[in-house]
């Protein structure tokens, strides 16, 4: 059976750090299933702080070079779950 791998990354300056997230991702879009993207959103407010849940796919070593390029970026927080 295959593993399901999830990585929740919080990240706490969207502005500041949300470009070099997308590149990573962008980069290893072929290893990314789903994609979730969450931040607190009002009419006159909208949060610096954002979270991304994705769930990987493909080759075991793609997932962890996705991983370890997460990690690299500062203001990135990355959990991970495997069922």
């Amino acid at each position: 059976m295959k593993k399901i791998v999830i990585l929740g990354l919080h990240i706490t300056d969207r502005v500041k750090e949300a470009i070099r997230v997308q590149d990573v991702l962008t980069k290893f879009g072929c290893s990314i299933k789903t994609r979730l993207g969450l931040h607190e959103v009002q009419e006159n407010f909208c949060s610096s702080n954002g979270l991304i849940i994705l769930e990987l796919t493909g080759n075991a070593e793609e997932m962890a070079k996705l991983e370890k390029e997460l990690l690299k970026i500062e203001g990135l927080e990355v959990q991970k779950m495997t069922f």
